[in-house]
This record gives structure tokens, sequence and C-alpha cells, in this order.
């Protein structure tokens, strides 16, 4: 049984073609959004920075899950399938949270205070912008909805699909498909902490920080830090690399206290602070927490794939990716070779992960 190549059958097009089409049209609602309120509000102004930060992140989130869906389907990856279905109900949570934190930002006077003196950018009801943008930013996390339930059908297909793919990789001993499991969450879980990780860098920098101030320069600074961090951490654990390895892990709980001392939480709550983190506290603090409960979650699974290492799995993590076998490389009398090498990878007795 062949094992396909990179979008050559229906499953692995529809998945791609379901994520594109539901990110344009999502786009393009967002967009129409930003549009209509540009043209009537100062998004200078910290209070209606939530719509350009909305855009940012949304258009940042778009890109990195259809980056992922073709990771996913270049390395006939399950376990980042699953992972991308999570992040989906994520990017649904978070744009229901927009329809709220936009009303907050654009609703700043009361219904009594309407009747009397009527305001098209900071009231709300019939004739208002709020009115007016209130359809859009309903219409997204729908769209974003109704995508899952696709992608969820595609995702059934491809697992059925990719189950011969990875017989190729994975060793026959039950304990070498347990190690080639926690490599797998391992490598995901890095790539998702790279878009959660920058997901609070870019609120705080578009919506809070002064770009005069200290902790602007830190924040700045800590994007390339991270990036290399999460990058010589795959490749450690990939390449079994212990030195490296073992900074990765310790550079981890540095990044752990980070999150908690300079982007704590309590600071979106004071009285002293609470006000400019209104119209994007919500998110912020969604943020922050996933952010720290991965980077937490990829600590542990660090430390169980660091003992793992040396213990026969290495050649599977560098040749993971499996490719369609060529009919013109064996002679055809010659049919055990032929079985017993499919990938171009030598191989050890083979079993499926699923």
């Amino acid at each position: 049984m062949a094992v396909e190549p990179l979008l050559a059958t229906r499953a692995q097009r529809a998945f791609i073609s379901t994520i594109t089409i539901q990110a344009i049209a999502v786009l393009v609602l967002i967009g129409i959004t930003f549009r209509f309120v540009d043209e009537h509000v100062q998004l200078r102004a910290t209070r209606y920075k939530t719509l350009p930060c909305y855009l940012a992140l949304f258009a940042l989130a778009e890109l990195f899950e259809l980056f992922m869906a073709f990771d996913a389907l270049r390395l006939r990856n399950i376990i980042q399938l699953l992972g991308i279905l999570i992040f989906h109900v994520a990017l649904m949570v978070f744009a229901a949270l927009q329809v709220h934190q936009t009303k907050t930002a654009l609703v700043t006077m009361s219904a009594a205070a309407c009747s009397v003196e009527f305001s098209f950018v900071n009231c709300e009801g019939p004739g208002t912008l709020w009115n007016k943008v209130q359809p859009f930013l309903i219409t997204a996390p729908c769209i974003i909805a109704a995508s899952w339930v696709l992608m969820l059908f595609w995702v059934k297909a491809l697992y059925a699909e990719f189950g011969w793919a990875i017989f190729h990789v994975v060793g026959a001993n039950p304990k070498m498909k347990e190690m080639y499991q926690w490599y797998q969450i391992m490598i995901c879980l890095l790539k998702f902490d790279f878009f959660f990780f920058s997901g609070v860098t870019m609120q705080l920098l578009i919506v809070v920080l002064q770009r005069n101030s200290a902790e602007f320069g830190v924040t700045i600074s800590a994007i390339p830090i991270v990036l290399i961090l999460l990058v010589l951490c795959g490749l450690a654990v990939q390449r079994e690399v212990k030195s490296v390895m073992t900074i990765s892990l310790v550079m981890m709980l540095a990044a752990l206290s980070y999150c908690m001392v300079v982007y704590k939480l309590v600071r979106f709550y004071q009285p002293g602070s609470a006000e400019q983190y209104e119209t994007t506290r919500a998110t912020l603090t969604i943020f922050t927490i996933v952010a720290f409960i991965l980077l937490l979650a990829t600590f542990a699974v660090g430390l169980r794939c660091f003992s793992d290492f040396d213990r026969g799995l290495q050649s599977s993590k560098v040749h993971s990716i499996p490719v369609r076998p060529s009919t013109s490389t064996y002679p055809s009398g010659n049919m055990s070779q032929k079985q017993s090498n499919t990938t171009g990878v030598p191989l050890g007795p083979r079993i499926s992960i699923e």
C-alpha cells in the first residue's frame, strides 16, 4: 500500500480548503468591522485599540493554523491534527469574546444618557456604530464553528489514511511506540507555545505598553530569545542532544517565571492599572493563562522525552516523514527486499501508532 504524497487525496485537499475558506471569510468580516470603526473613532486611543489588536491576532492565528495544517499533512501527524482542532475551538472562543470587548470599547453611554443626547459612536441600539458592526462580529464565531464541524469530519478520514504512513516510522516495540508519541506531543506543544507567547506579546505591544517604557524593550527582546529557545529545544529533542535539552528546560523554567512576574495576571485587575486593560482584559487573561499552562506542559513533557534519550528512537525521529515508495527501486524478483524498506530509511520491525 503506497503512501500518498502531500495533498494527493480528497481528504487532505478538503481539510486545507476548509481552513483556507474559513480564514478568508473571517478576515474579511473583521476587516469590514475595522473599516467601519476606523471611519468614526481614533484607533490610536487606548480604548479603541482592541480592534487593530483583534485584526492582527486573527491574521496571525489564521496564518499559523494554515501552516500547522500543511505541516501536519506533510508529517502525517495525527496528534498535530488533533491539536489544530483544539486550536480552532480556541479561535471560536476568542472571536466570541471579541463581541463583548468591542461593545465595551464602543458603548460608553448608558441608555438614559443616550435618550437625552444621542451619540452614533457611544450609544447602542438602532442607528449606532455598534449596531452596524455587531452582525459582522457575531457571524465570525459562527463561521468558525461551522468550519470546525467540517474539519472534524476530514480529520477522521485523515486518521484512517495516515495509519499506513505511520506504519513505516515507528518500531514494533510498544515502548518505542509510546516514546514516539511523547516526542510528537512535545514538538506539537513547542509550535503552539510560540503562537500563544506571540499572542500575549502582540496584545501588550499594541494595546498597553508605551514605546519609551523599559517593559516595551524587554518585551521586544524576549521575542527572538523565546523563538531561539523553542527551535533549540525542538532540535535537541529530535537529535537527542542532552546538553542543549538541559539548557532548554532550564530556560523554560525562567520563561515560566517571566510569565508570572512580568505579565502577572494581577496587573490586569488592580485598580491602578485596570483601566488600561479594560477593553482587552478578557483575551489577555486567557492568552496569558493558556501560554503559562502550555509552557508548563511543555516542560513536563520535555522531562519525559529527556528520559527516553539513547533508547533507540533517534533514527525514527530524524526520518519521520513518510514518502511514496518507488516501484523501480528494487528488482522485480526481490519482493522481500522491496517490502522491507519502502521509505529509503533503514527500518526495523514496524507497527502502527494507531
